[in-house]
């Protein structure tokens, strides 16, 4: 059966052969093409470029998923979640937490699927995935295991695409709450609660190089979420952390991760607002070993980019300012809008300002298993920087 014709714009195809995002402002006409079904994409002369599925309801309405002449049924799908799956440290393999598909980066934009132990974790970004889910599931199956799977769809992303957001097991339950390990950290993921799919698998690798960092120091873990950086870095031998942290569910999760590794007594969590909080510490002459950023994005769309450089650059300037002589800064951010240089950029401002010279040990991006495809940019959103302080600032 012939799928619905999207034709391009002249002058457009040569983006769309390499990149799977396709813009209302790209598209010529299209003919026919349901909402979240597949449609044929060809040039301005009627020339195949690839097949993707369609939303005519949000700006970036079509996502290529192949640049073959090929049916997007539930033999292409075994097919691509099988090339995903023989990804090191994916598939069977994989009996911890990690990332098993990450959309775009894995052929599938708009479906992520990660494991946490015996149970697999789905979230579909858009109406086209969430239209597949029942071609998706087996065949993820097939190649990860026959595992209980929870759908856990974003409210916000449901929302721009047009479709009710799963929240829930997809055909048969499993355990409410699992016990997932890090290295020599344990952290607990109750299904349908916190953020992402459970936990911030994308920081795995720096959770594990900061606590080999973090031995006979204190510690300030801010935007700590469920305190795994805190963790990490007691475990590893920190004399204390302090996390900041203003959501409640996040707090609770926090001091639950830190009695589960037993390192409670040597944490504190104050309940605030980071920004806040960090002025706070200045202001009475806190100082600390390592510190660590890790904010929620600041800049969603391209419009917050000059309010995210300044949210940035004022945590930054204040942590630099609270850091010890040879003192660490892990910072980040996750946004795909802010790229490594600009981030960059912004801390070398923020070091300026803040009257502190500081050496780039490391620079920090997401952990292997969320693949990077160079035609596609978006695929690098987490950029970060390890730094020491050589010369601390005002009071240091």
């Amino acid at each position: 059966m012939r799928t619905p014709i999207l034709r391009l714009k002249r002058g457009r195809e040569a983006r769309a052969r390499a990149h799977p995002w396709i813009f209302k402002g790209d598209v010529a006409d299209v003919s026919g093409g349901a909402p979240g079904a597949a449609v044929t994409v060809v040039d301005a002369g009627n020339r195949f470029v690839g097949r993707g599925l369609y939303n005519p309801r949000p700006a970036l309405c079509c996502r290529l998923l192949t640049w073959r002449d090929e049916p997007l049924d539930p033999a292409f799908f075994r097919r691509q979640i099988a090339t995903a799956l023989a990804l090191p440290g994916r598939g069977p393999a994989l009996s911890g937490a990690g990332r098993l598909v990450w959309s775009e980066a894995d052929g599938l934009a708009g479906f992520v699927a990660d494991r946490y132990g015996p149970i697999l974790v789905i979230q579909c970004l858009t109406l086209g995935m969430a239209a597949c889910r029942h071609e998706l599931v087996p065949a993820l199956r097939a190649g990860a295991g026959d595992l209980p799977v929870f759908s856990a769809d974003e409210a916000a992303p449901a929302r721009l695409e047009g479709f009710e957001p799963a929240r829930g097991w997809f055909d048969r339950s499993g355990p409410a709450r699992v016990i997932v390990e890090e290295a020599t950290v344990r952290l607990g993921v109750t299904f349908g609660e916190g953020h992402k799919t459970g936990l911030y698998l994308d920081q795995r690798d720096n959770h594990i190089r900061l606590g080999a960092l973090a031995h006979g120091r204190d510690v300030l873990d801010a935007f700590c979420y469920t305190a795994a950086f805190a963790c990490h870095a007691l475990v590893g031998g920190a004399r204390r952390a302090l996390c900041i942290e203003s959501s409640p569910e996040a707090i609770a999760a926090a001091r639950d991760n830190l009695t589960l590794n037993g390192v409670a007594e040597r944490a504190e969590i104050v309940a605030a607002n980071a920004f806040d909080e960090l002025r706070r510490l200045e202001r009475v002459g806190a100082r600390f070993g390592v510190i660590v950023l890790d904010p929620p994005p600041f800049a969603r769309g391209r419009q917050a980019l000059e309010a995210a450089a300044r949210g940035y650059k004022e945590i930054n300037l204040r942590a630099m300012r609270l850091l010890e002589p040879g003192g660490l800064l892990a910072t980040f951010s996750c946004s795909h809008h802010i790229s490594a240089a600009l981030f960059e950029e912004i801390c070398r401002d923020a070091a300026l300002d803040a009257g502190v010279r500081a050496r780039v040990v490391e620079t920090l991006t997401q952990s292997p298993d969320h693949p990077v495809l160079l035609t596609v940019p978006e695929t690098r959103y987490l950029n970060g920087l390890l730094l020491e302080v050589v010369q601390p600032g005002p009071g240091g």
